[in-house]
């Protein structure tokens, strides 16, 4: 093992009803741990999401709502998970976008108080696209098969990269080929509630993403009008959006 563990690794992956954080369920669930000796146990459960499984996720899992009619609620699984988890860094592939934030969901909602900060989590899809070439020269070679000549010239950067875009749009058949669905990929951002609704400005302040107050300070936002926390708790947020605001407020008490 090339891995240097100083203490448990989990690396886990979900099946579910779809990708909604606030409100989809898991289906399945596997998680490795991994020991410092190099050891290893796994355990995967099939898990009752309590709402039907839509045929377009069916599609791709492969789990349909027979199987999994007879098998546990998370919530009677979520104990055995939180005592296989706790003490260890978690770990998966896109799991800090999804994994890791779905299951956090289902933890709180079935009253267990998962706390993001107590784990080290690793995602290897990240560090894949950190580690792989991802700049423009990498890009034109892999789309359009040539080598870019006068790299960082602002007129050779440019027309290659229309000819990278022409060329990702051709290449992937599922790939919009208009702006606003492009566009829409195209977004990314570190967010702190894990879905994506409170931001950060340039000086690390949380912000909201969204509504009327999108763009403003979460805590300065509170301090003015506390009915807005008290109408996100109400609403269908993800548990764990509300779970970091009643942080933020706590916070913008003092």
């Amino acid at each position: 093992m090339n891995l240097k563990l100083y203490k448990p690794l989990c690396i886990f992956d979900l099946e579910t009803t779809g990708i909604n954080v606030g409100k989809d369920r898991i289906v399945e669930i596997c998680i490795l741990k991994v020991n410092p000796d190099a050891s290893r146990e796994s355990k995967t459960w099939l898990v009752n999401p309590e709402m039907p499984i839509p045929q377009e996720a069916s599609a791709i899992h492969g789990i349909y709502d027979e199987d999994v009619k007879d098998a546990p609620k998370f919530k009677e699984i979520a104990p055995k998970i939180m005592e296989l988890i706790s003490g260890t860094d978690l770990g998966g592939f896109n799991s800090n976008r999804f994994d890791v934030p779905l299951l956090a969901e289902e933890l709180l909602r079935a009253g267990i108080d998962f706390d993001l900060t107590k784990f080290k989590l690793v995602d290897a899809q990240t560090i894949f696209h950190k580690m792989e070439p991802r700049n423009l020269s990498a890009a034109y070679r892999f789309y359009c098969g040539k080598d870019l000549e006068n790299a960082h010239s602002a007129e050779a950067d440019v027309m290659a990269t229309f000819e990278v875009l022409d060329a990702q749009v051709a290449h992937y058949e599922d790939l919009p080929n208009e702006i606003a669905g492009l566009s829409e990929i195209s977004h990314q951002n570190k967010f702190a509630d894990l879905a994506g609704f409170i931001g950060f400005d340039a000086d690390g302040m949380e912000t909201f993403t969204f509504g009327k107050y999108k763009g403003q300070r979460v805590k300065e936002v509170f301090q003015k009008d506390l009915g807005y926390y008290g109408w996100i708790q109400a609403a269908e947020f993800p548990l764990y959006t509300k779970k970091v605001l009643t942080g933020i407020q706590l916070r913008s008490k003092f």
